[in-house]
């Protein structure tokens, strides 16, 4: 009897073809990553366009007006001496923040009360805190929360989805929000205020946009004769926030941006944060690239590098200029740079002790000099 050599692979050839396979590999895999965070960006892009039609909506709804949760004439109840408690009882009754429906039926929302405002739950005391937490575009007095954090509620969502989980508010690479959100997406309620795992935990999610908060109060609140309070007995157009068609350089102020660090991040948490939200902010590293949207309706991807940059270069400018000269007498520090380092927050600004570098040093957005007449960019050399 005859047998033939069956041919096959020698283990020689079985190496090299794994490490031919394993070297593909490692060339692609950094590729397809690129190309998934890629991807991820446009998306972010994609969300902050349809959110801009969204702002333009509104500002057609409402005489070309910026959101705004605070009515115009507080800052003329605060000249008088009158608080947010003061207000509710003596002038109006503010209207609510409401957030929405959920499955049950129930309207969930801020709800502060009043001697004017009959039939809403809660009690006067509760306004106050209400107030200065959700209400107020930014807690200059305390805290770093305020309305400019939710453009998930009512009044605006229903220029979107008329949602609170509509996925056009959440970036894709924004991990500690996202994992709360993302199981409600495909929800139908409006709002949904508990776990789906387990039906007594309520559970929140904040969108990863937010609105520029300086560009909420009017220009004079960030003067660049210096800040002014908007809680003070002298200001009485405070909480009037500049229309639209007043924004002055609308190609360099941003309207809305990514709240948080997401591009070019080091680590995933900030350890000076607690809580089920640990994220870095946008401005807490040099590297960071959030995607932003301007007042125009355009949007790019702006490095804090190029936020700083600009603020270098608009306080020469103002010195070459001599702009505090037009400041006048008694007027408060004069700010020569993009963002105002003499308000409560101080010269570090939002957050800016939290940082994690020491070469990031910029508050553009949150605390814009001369608010919406101001401007966070200045755009390419």
């Amino acid at each position: 009897m005859k047998h033939k050599n069956r041919s096959g692979f020698t283990i020689v050839e079985l190496l090299v073809v794994i490490s031919i396979i394993a070297l593909l590999i490692a060339i692609l895999l950094p590729a397809i990553g690129k190309a998934r965070d890629a991807a991820r960006v446009t998306q972010s892009s994609a969300n902050l366009r349809n959110l801009a039609v969204a702002n333009d909506t509104y500002s057609s709804d409402w005489a070309d007006r910026q959101f705004t949760a605070v009515p115009d004439d507080m800052g003329l109840a605060f000249s008088e001496g009158l608080g947010p408690v003061d207000y509710n009882n003596q002038i109006a009754c503010m209207p609510q923040q409401l957030v929405g429906y959920d499955y049950n039926g129930a309207l969930w929302g801020w709800w502060c009360a009043g001697n004017l405002c009959n039939g809403y739950p809660g009690d006067p005391g509760y306004w106050n805190g209400c107030f200065y937490y959700v209400f107020q575009p930014f807690g200059l007095n305390g805290g770093n929360f305020g309305s400019f954090r939710v453009p998930t509620t009512k009044a605006f969502n229903a220029y979107v989805g008329d949602r609170w989980y509509d996925p056009v508010f959440w970036a894709p690479k924004d991990t500690y929000p996202l994992r709360v959100a993302e199981p409600f997406f495909n929800y139908p309620d409006e709002f949904n205020p508990y776990s789906p795992d387990n039906s007594s935990a309520q559970v929140i999610a904040y969108s990863s946009y937010i609105w520029s908060p300086a560009a909420m109060f009017s220009g004079e609140v960030f003067s660049h004769c210096g800040y002014k309070s908007p809680y003070g007995s002298n200001l009485p157009g405070a909480w009037r926030s500049p229309a639209v068609g007043q924004v002055r350089f609308p190609g360099q102020k941003v309207r809305m941006i990514e709240h948080h660090w997401l591009q070019n991040r080091e680590t995933d948490a900030n350890p000076s944060f607690g809580g089920s939200d640990p994220s870095w902010m946008f401005n807490h590293g040099y590297n960071s690239k959030p995607v932003t949207l301007f007042f125009d309706g355009h949007v790019a991807v702006i490095g804090t590098s190029d936020f700083m940059e600009g603020d270098t270069r608009a306080q020469v400018q103002a010195e070459n200029n001599d702009v505090c000269g037009v400041c006048p007498t008694g007027s408060g520090q004069c700010q020569t740079g993009l963002w105002s380092r003499d308000t409560p927050k101080g010269a570090n600004g939002y957050y800016g002790d939290l940082s994690y570098d020491t070469l990031v040093d910029t508050s553009a957005v949150i605390l814009t000099t001369d608010g919406a007449l101001g401007r966070d960019y200045f755009g390419a050399k």
